[in-house]
């Protein structure tokens, strides 16, 4: 007896396509950890790895959303007053490759920045500067749509500096002023030890470190049996 075959025409096979990519490359915007710290102090040390995301000016965000468009919260982030919005926006590079699905952070900046690992910029043939967030001046741009609009960004894609968030009393613990370089040790199945992590001071925020999918990927950090701070 033949066996019945179904014919999907070029609308349902990229539609397709879409979703397997979506499901691929969009991730959480963060992944949390807080296994045992040596780094005994004033507050729990954590360590934050962060997915690509975008952050975005209200300006911008009418160009993608439509005119009085503002962000919706999603999820609260582990820094007061931050938050994981619900609006995602598709990139597109210089090889016409996508990333769909970007998440928007919140709330909203007086510039428009998107953060992505290395990895992502070798998919999308982009050459991705390490820089400190905010420092977006000769960094290569890229164009972002969304449901409203697309945004041909002239500057803006960087991959982000590894850093720590300390508040006064981190500072006066680790011995440590904005814009010290430290040592992150992670002890574990792939243990190893980054350097240049950057102190970022503010007088409102919780210890806590920033690393990209790529670092956090390179040592596991999810099997991390130990993570401590080190002042060179």
């Amino acid at each position: 007896m033949p066996t019945a075959t179904a014919t999907l025409d070029r609308s349902s096979v990229e539609q397709m396509v879409r979703k397997v990519l979506r499901d691929t490359l969009t991730g959480e915007v963060s992944r949390l950890v807080r296994p045992t710290s040596s780094s005994a102090g004033p507050n729990p040390l954590v360590v934050n790895v962060s997915a690509r995301h975008a952050h975005v000016s209200p300006a911008d965000l009418e160009v993608l959303f439509g005119p009085g468009a503002q962000l919706s919260k999603l999820k609260d982030l582990y820094q007061p007053g931050e938050f994981a919005s619900e609006q995602q926006v598709n990139l597109i590079g210089p090889r016409n490759r996508m990333i769909p699905g970007i998440r928007i952070l919140g709330p909203c900046r007086n510039f428009t920045q998107v953060e992505l690992s290395y990895t992502d910029g070798i998919f999308m043939g982009i050459d991705l500067p390490l820089r400190v967030s905010g420092n977006i001046e000769g960094t290569p741009g890229c164009v972002l749509v969304g449901p409203a609009g697309a945004l041909t960004m002239t500057k803006g894609v960087i991959r982000a500096a590894r850093h720590v968030h300390m508040g006064p009393a981190d500072l006066a613990h680790f011995g440590v002023k904005d814009g010290d370089m430290m040592k992150l040790k992670i002890t574990g199945p792939c243990g190893l030890t980054f350097d240049s992590i950057r102190v970022r001071e503010h007088p409102k925020v919780k210890l806590e470190v920033h690393i990209d999918t790529d670092e956090g990927n390179a040592c596991h950090l999810q099997s991390a049996t130990n993570i401590e701070l080190i002042k060179p």
